[in-house]
């Protein structure tokens, strides 16, 4: 699953890390970018979607 945070994360986090934690256990893996990353950072973003997707091939 991947997430994206804008400013309004700043006020949910508990919130936040309670769904991650669940994600988890529900056997999801959960990646966090904040909206600037995507914006202006999008090849970094893709590489690590891309690392976790291999990580998560070859542990299948």
């Amino acid at each position: 699953m991947i997430e994206l945070d804008g400013n309004h994360h700043h006020e949910q986090q508990g919130y936040d890390r309670e769904r991650d934690n669940w994600m988890q256990q529900q056997q999801f893996k959960v990646l966090r970018f904040w909206n600037y990353e995507i914006l202006n950072h999008q090849e970094a973003v893709l590489q690590q979607i891309c690392y976790a997707l291999q990580r998560s091939h070859h542990t299948s």
